[in-house]
């Protein structure tokens, strides 16, 4: 039973809101509950991933308009294909109203919702990649487009399920162990590579652990989700951190310890450095689609102010404000 989950609500957009509109509204969320700005809140997290995910939908005019029509079973729906000599009685393609069955695919599997609108069993969709889609496997190479009438065999029987990887995973790989049950077989452990490289959304395909089939097995895809990290956030290949420095440090400039996906380094803070500025530490970032060359380390300098400085800070610091007074 697949849950509705209501994209416009999500958003606080009306169904009939401007692309515009709705990326106001997901840039809006997005700053409020990103969880940089809610550290430890667990809440927050769960509401940003359900922004983001209605975002993913509705900034997408060839997705939304499925949404629209299919509701929370818009990826099944992508991947079904009438029957060659299937029409309507105006004479070609097909259509139906969503909101006549809503309640309908709210309550029922997917597969009686064709059942009820054609009158014949397609078994139950799984969610893939696009068709033809270059995807990983488990064992982290690169599965070429499987053959068109192979697709339309498979997809129906491919599973699709989350798993949640580290910065550090998404640059050097990992084994995870998982335990899954495939649809009509009992539960098993089987054992996962991830390839070093995989991005948010990308997917790994899992041969033969799908559902069964007459023929064999369907395959499992793992779609990759990111935890947000305590040091780094993602900017395509490259990597963003934050570095503090005290005002002497920006204006006189010297060395900071920043953090690396290998280990704290000291880069050079030049002098007269303003707060904000990004500074550079190339090939410190995620490995690229080449893999022999990575992303950079982007690092935004945040000047502190001391809040409670010693009695020779602050005579010091009186002394630099009588020096400004008289410029």
């Amino acid at each position: 039973m697949v849950k509705f989950k209501d994209y416009y609500q999500t958003l606080g957009v009306s169904r009939t809101a401007s692309q515009k509109d709705i990326k106001t509204a997901y840039r809006n969320l997005a700053r409020k509950f990103h969880p940089d700005a809610n550290k430890g809140d667990k809440g927050a997290e769960e509401k940003f991933k359900e922004i983001a995910e209605a975002y993913e939908v509705l900034k997408d005019p060839d997705k939304r308009k499925r949404y629209d029509q299919l509701g929370s079973n818009w990826k099944a729906g992508s991947d079904f294909r009438p029957p060659p000599d299937f029409s309507t009685a105006a004479g070609g393609g097909f259509t139906f109203d969503f909101d006549k069955f809503s309640e309908f695919s709210k309550t029922g599997p997917f597969s009686d919702f064709f059942d009820m609108l054609f009158g014949q069993t397609f078994g139950t969709p799984g969610q893939t990649s696009q068709p033809g889609a270059r995807t990983r496997t488990a064992q982290g190479a690169a599965a070429g487009p499987r053959p068109a009438a192979q697709q339309r065999a498979g997809r129906m029987y491919d599973q699709e399920a989350d798993i949640e990887l580290n910065v550090e995973e998404l640059a050097k790989g990992a084994q995870r162990t998982l335990k899954i049950t495939p649809p009509g077989s009992s539960a098993k452990t089987i054992e996962v590579k991830i390839p070093p490289g995989v991005r948010p959304g990308s997917k790994v395909r899992i041969p033969g652990q799908g559902m069964q089939t007459p023929k064999g097995r369907g395959d499992l895809f793992l779609r990759v989700k990111v935890k947000p990290h305590p040091d780094f956030t993602l900017d395509g290949d490259n990597l963003i951190c934050e570095v503090s420095i005290s005002p002497a440090l920006a204006v006189l400039g010297g060395q900071a310890s920043v953090p690396t996906l290998e280990g704290p380094v000291k880069i050079k803070i030049p002098p007269g450095t303003q707060n904000g500025r990004m500074l550079r530490l190339k090939g410190r970032g995620l490995p690229t689609h080449k893999k022999t060359e990575k992303g950079d380390l982007l690092i935004r300098t945040k000047i502190v102010i001391p809040t409670q400085p010693s009695d020779k800070e602050k005579a010091l610091y009186e002394q630099l404000f009588e020096l400004e007074k008289r410029k």
